[in-house]
């Protein structure tokens, strides 16, 4: 008797969403002998081929399951299914088959191809999940079958392995049509509706986006998300952020049931001691199995479609899908827990034959070995430091016990440079105080050389505690105890010194001692420090006006940063920081931005307290843009990074300037006058970040009208940059004293002056430091401009400026910030609409948005609220202003702007 549901397509397909990409890729698939649907389970190979199939005529479908591994059984499923799609024209082979009257398949397809001679319409045969078969004349007869079929026929075959059917040979005659896992796995756009399909509730495209990488787009994962999140509206966006917060108990059960109980005893052993490893090859598990046929057993599993990826490269690596990689864990862990330790002993010391120290530090780390772990360090750990994988290092200096950790003075060295590359120099002297008492307690004589490499290391803390003087005497100790061949803290020690002349002003002296230590860093592979000196070497370049040089430095060190991957370490960081600041002064505001945001990114695995640069800035690009709400979110994190840490004056006066341009935009005095109040002058004005901070106060005097005290100050601080070659601050300055000039009515002084700067400007490419005083130097432009004695370059920049500050003034207004709501407001001609159903401050942000052509969501991420609450507020304000749509929105907002004259 046989099942009629064998024979029957899949037919719930109401929940399964569209997929045009893919079928786009079938439209030409009868053109092809045998299509292949190859993926692991739960990648909806046989729902894609029932949305593909169900209006196409002329389809047989055989729905295989293991008790087909019979000839018998097989042939005639198969024989019913090709009736199905012949409108029953091959009759005559199926009563053969049914009465057994066939020596073998092969002769029982001789008959049918026969009786289909003149067959002439095109069909298409299901096998759905042929993997289930391993009967040797099956995949005999149905590779002579694909060899010898009439042309109108297709094969296609749903499968989680590589059928045995001859489809090398099909692939090179390209007459295989293949849909891996990568094909079948939902992209972004698929994903979005896929979610909004069951999702009642809005969910934002990035944490859908987050979501699929997590899961790598498997829709078997992305349904059960889909189907608890429906149970629990928070669960989404939590699991969107961390699948952490996902019960995965479920997906768990369905592994188990689709994928892990099929397999042998010995596969699932093998995938179990696999899974200690993130990334694998044939010789790295034959290191940790001991097995001899490890190759084979990778092969078998990535045949038999186990989510194995191979990766890009030589040497056949592997790693397992992410989610299978986790229940593999979660296998381990419930079934053998002994052996926990035991294997990643075996994994770090496999990967020290492939001498990967980093990965063998992981499982070191992990099976709680202390003397591999110390072996490791010790051998080691210097080379990891310089490859910048400073949390790893940590991470395993911490759990070694005093006894070794202080019996090693290297090993308290490089503990204590762990701190000083993190930043975290407060902690750098509290270390080596510690180590040097526990040394001495120990009877540990430190000969000259080591004593040598910690005096490097006090005199870069001394130069970090702003102690120059001190780090010059300790830096010029150090090269005295350390031999000729302790490249590294001679490099230091080199670089302190090339410090201390930055910090007192001596910028050629410095220049060229930053340049002689990038010079030997690179000599000796040394490329932390290497990149160190490029970066003072730019910020040197910047003070001494070659900004363009500057950036090139910086490109540079970008390209170190590749070549050596030290895309992990802080100071990468502090290049995009430099980077950005450049691009800031240059008015390139989007790369700024961009190159601020990667700092935020880089920073996320350190304490918060080392962004305040990164928000100071990303506050100063949106109060650049006319902004001013979302300066103050970023400003709102900074004062509480303030408040709550100790900052040098550098990363303090970074920040204050751009509270300055704030409160300036708001016009908000009592901020100025309190900051003024409660700020020090600095000792002295021989650096940039000297002369930023003593900028900040001249500024605020400015804003307050308090010019005697502005130019007193400003006339000091010129005479140091003249002194100290510090001519970027210089033509900084020159921009401030171009307002006093103004502001004391000295017309003449304050257009020859603005001349000078302008003209500098051409070389340094400066223009934000102009837009800053956009208010107070816009009518000395117009003047230039129209005196008409300007060369074309300058002439070319003062127009340029000009432009910019009546975009900035449009941005401003754009964003109906709240001055200018209460000029618009103030207007006589303001329509009575307008003054009897006033806005609230947050609907006319939104109504100048939508002016913008911002979405909805992107109104969301731009004033930092949800969806929902934007939704509501162009409800409300389409209320008001009696307006149905976005469109009568914007020119609502066009009208409003042109009374106010700043319509685009």
């Amino acid at each position: 008797m046989w099942i009629p549901s064998k024979l029957t397509r899949p037919a719930r397909l109401h929940n399964a969403i569209l997929r045009p990409r893919l079928l786009e890729s079938l439209n030409q698939a009868n053109n092809y002998r045998l299509v292949l649907f190859r993926s692991p389970a739960g990648y909806g190979k046989t729902t894609m081929a029932a949305q593909w199939l169900k209006d196409i005529p002329h389809t047989g479908w055989f729905n295989i399951d293991e008790n087909d591994n019979e000839s018998f059984r097989f042939v005639n499923y198969f024989l019913q299914a090709i009736n199905k799609a012949t409108n029953n024209n091959c009759l005559k082979t199926q009563a053969m088959a049914e009465r057994r009257q066939f020596a073998c398949i092969t002769t029982l397809i001789n008959a049918l191809f026969a009786e289909l001679a003149d067959y002439q319409e095109i069909c298409y045969i299901v096998l759905d999940d042929y993997h289930v078969i391993n009967d040797d004349s099956i995949h005999e007869g149905m590779r002579f079958f694909l060899k010898h079929m009439p042309d109108n026929i297709t094969l296609i075959v749903t499968s989680r392995t590589i059928p045995p059917l001859g489809t090398a040979n099909l692939r090179i005659r390209d007459l295989l049509l293949e849909v891996d896992h990568d094909s079948l796995a939902f992209d972004e756009e698929e994903t979005q509706r896929f979610f909004h399909q069951r999702v009642p509730d809005h969910v934002e495209s990035q944490l859908l986006s987050n979501l699929r990488q997590q899961v790598e787009g498997w829709p078997s994962a992305l349904q059960l998300i889909a189907l608890h999140a429906k149970q629990k509206p928070n669960l989404l966006a939590d699991s969107a952020h961390s699948l952490v917060n996902f019960n995965r108990s479920h997906l768990w059960d369905y592994l188990d049931e689709e994928v892990f109980d099929q397999l042998s005893e010995d596969i699932k052993d093998f995938l179990l001691h696999c899974s200690i490893l993130d990334i694998f090859n044939a010789e790295l598990i034959t290191e940790l199995t001991g097995r001899s046929d490890a190759l084979a057993m990778l092969e078998t599993l990535n045949r038999f479609g186990l989510f194995l990826t191979p990766l890009e490269g030589d040497n056949n690596w592997y790693r397992f899908h992410n989610l299978f990689a986790e229940f593999l864990r979660h296998q381990r862990y419930a079934t053998i827990p002994q052996q926990r330790n035991k294997l990643h002993e075996s994994a770090a010391k496999a990967w020290i034959k492939q001498h990967n120290y980093q990965q063998a530090l992981i499982h070191a780390l992990k099976s709680e070995n202390q003397p591999l772990l110390t072996d490791l360090l010790s051998a080691h750990g210097w080379s990891m430091f310089h490859q910048g994988e400073l949390n790893l290092l940590e991470n395993a200096i911490e759990k070694l016990n005093q006894d070794i950790l202080f019996g090693s003075p290297r090993l308290c060295l490089l503990k204590a440079w762990l701190a000083q590359s993190q930043h975290r120099y407060n902690d750098v002297g509290e270390l080596l105080s510690q180590s040097e008492t526990e040394l001495i307690s120990r009877d540990l004589t430190l000969d000259d050389a080591i004593q040598g490499e910690f005096n490097a290391l006090r005199a870069q803390v001394a130069i970090n505690q702003s102690k120059p003087q001190q780090a010059l005497k300790l830096a010029e100790l150090s090269l005295g105890q350390l031999p000729a061949t302790t490249y590294r803290s001679r490099i230091v020690a080199t670089s302190v010194i090339g410090e201390v002349h930055h910090c007192l002003g001596n910028l050629t002296q410095a220049l060229s001692m930053m340049q002689q230590t990038e010079k030997m860093a690179r000599q000796y592979h040394f490329y932390h420090q290497a990149l160190w000196a490029l970066l003072q070497q730019s910020e040197i370049l910047i003070a001494q006006g070659a900004i363009h040089h500057a950036f090139e430095l910086l490109e540079n060190a970008t390209k170190l940063i590749q070549e050596q991957h030290l895309q992990q370490v802080p100071l990468h960081e502090f290049t995009l920081r430099l980077k950005a600041q450049i691009l800031w002064c240059w008015h390139r505001l989007d790369e700024s931005e961009q190159c601020t945001h990667k700092c935020i990114e880089i920073l996320t695995p350190f304490d918060k307290s080392k962004s305040l640069h990164a928000y100071s800035m990303l506050a100063r690009i949106a109060i650049s843009r006319g902004e001013l709400d979302k300066a103050t979110r970023y400003l709102d994190i900074c004062h509480d990074l303030v408040k709550n840490t100790s900052y040098h004056i550098d990363w303090l006066a970074n920040h204050d300037f751009s509270c300055l341009l704030y409160w300036q935009a708001k016009n908000d005095t009592d901020a100025i006058k309190e900051w003024l109040k409660n700020i020090t002058l600095p000792k002295s004005y021989c650096n940039h970040f000297q002369q930023l901070h003593a900028r900040n106060i001249v500024r605020a005097y400015l804003l307050l009208k308090e010019t005697d005290q502005a130019q007193q100050l400003l006339n000091t601080m010129q005479q140091h940059c003249i002194e100290h070659d510090l001519h970027t601050d210089h033509h900084r300055n020159a921009i401030i004293q171009t307002v006093l000039y103004k502001q004391a009515e000295q017309p003449q002084q304050a257009l020859t002056t603005l001349n000078e700067v302008l003209t500098v400007s051409n070389n340094s490419g400066m223009i934000s430091d102009f837009l800053c005083v956009g208010d107070d130097i816009n009518t000395l432009l117009q003047t230039l401009v129209e005196h008409k004695k300007l060369d074309e370059l300058t002439l070319h920049r003062c127009q340029y400026l000009l432009r910019e500050m009546t975009s900035k003034e449009r941005a401003r207004v754009v964003h109906f910030d709240e001055n200018f709501v209460d000029k618009l407001l103030a207007l006589p001609n303001i329509p009575e609409l307008i003054r009897s159903s006033p806005l609230t401050q947050r609907e006319w942000q939104v109504l100048g948005l939508i002016y913008a052509g911002y979405s909805n969501e992107q109104i969301s991420n731009e004033l930092d609220v949800a969806a929902t609450t934007i939704k509501t507020h162009i409800r409300n304000l389409y209320q008001k202003l009696n307006i149905i749509n976005r469109h009568q929105a914007i020119e609502t907002a066009e009208s409003l702007l042109k009374l106010i004259g700043l319509a685009a």
